[in-house]
C-alpha cells in the first residue's frame, strides 16, 4: 500500500511540475536529491561499518559475556525465566548492547536471533510469549547511550552541535522504556 502512496506522490508531482512549468527545476531537485541520499548514505555506511566491526570484536573477546554480567541483574528481573548465559539472554544482550550505541541496523540481526531463540524454549509455537512481547518492547523502545545514527546524520547535514541532543535523547528513551515495561508487565499480570 506504502509503495502505491509513493508512486501516487510522484506522479501527482510531476504532473504538477508539468503544469505550472517547472520541469527543468523538478529534474534539477531529483538530481540533487539522489546526490543528497548518496553521500548519506555513505556518511552512514562508515559510522555503521565502525560499530558493527566494534560489535563483532566485542563478541569474538568476550565482551558480551562481561555486558551480560553487568546486564544481569536488571535483564533477571525482566525475563526471570531465561537462564542467564542462555543463547536467548546472549543475543537479547548483545542486541541491547546494539541499541545502547545507537546501532539500529546492527540491532536487527541479533534482535532476529533473539526471536529465534526465544521461539525455541516457547512453550506455545507461533504464540508471543511473555518474553517475546517484553524482549519486542524493550527493542523498540531501547535507552540510547550514544544515539550514533542521529549525530550521523547530523553530522552530514552539518549541524553546529550534533551531540546537543543527547539529554533529551536520554531522557525520552528512558521515559519510553519505563512505560513500555510497566505496560508489559501489567497485560502480563492480567492474562495470567
Amino acid at each position: 500500500m506504502l509503495n502505491y502512496i509513493w508512486a501516487g506522490l510522484i506522479l501527482l508531482s510531476f504532473i504538477a511540475s508539468v503544469f505550472t512549468g517547472r520541469t527543468g527545476q523538478t529534474a534539477a531537485a531529483v538530481f540533487d536529491g539522489a546526490k543528497g541520499a548518496v553521500q548519506m548514505c555513505i556518511t552512514l555506511l562508515g559510522i555503521m561499518s565502525l560499530w558493527t566491526g566494534l560489535m563483532k570484536i566485542g563478541e569474538k573477546s568476550g565482551m558480551t559475556e562481561k555486558f551480560a554480567k553487568l546486564l544481569s541483574p536488571v535483564t533477571r528481573i525482566i525475563f526471570p525465566k531465561l537462564k542467564t548465559g542462555s543463547a536467548a539472554m546472549n543475543a537479547i544482550v548483545m542486541n541491547m548492547v546494539a541499541n545502547m550505541f545507537g546501532l539500529s541496523n546492527a540491532a536487527t540481526p541479533l534482535g532476529l536471533a533473539a526471536m529465534r531463540e526465544l521461539e525455541k524454549i516457547n512453550p506455545r509455537p507461533g504464540i508471543a510469549s511473555d518474553e517475546m512481547c517484553m524482549f519486542t518492547v524493550i527493542n523498540t523502545a531501547s535507552i540510547q547511550i550514544i544515539p550514533s545514527t542521529v549525530i550521523a546524520l547530523r553530522l552530514a547535514n552539518n549541524s553546529a552541535n550534533p551531540t546537543g541532543i543527547l539529554l533529551p535523547v536520554w531522557i525520552a528513551s528512558l521515559c519510553s522504556l519505563t512505560v513500555g515495561v510497566v505496560s508489559a508487565n501489567i497485560m502480563q499480570r492480567r492474562q495470567h
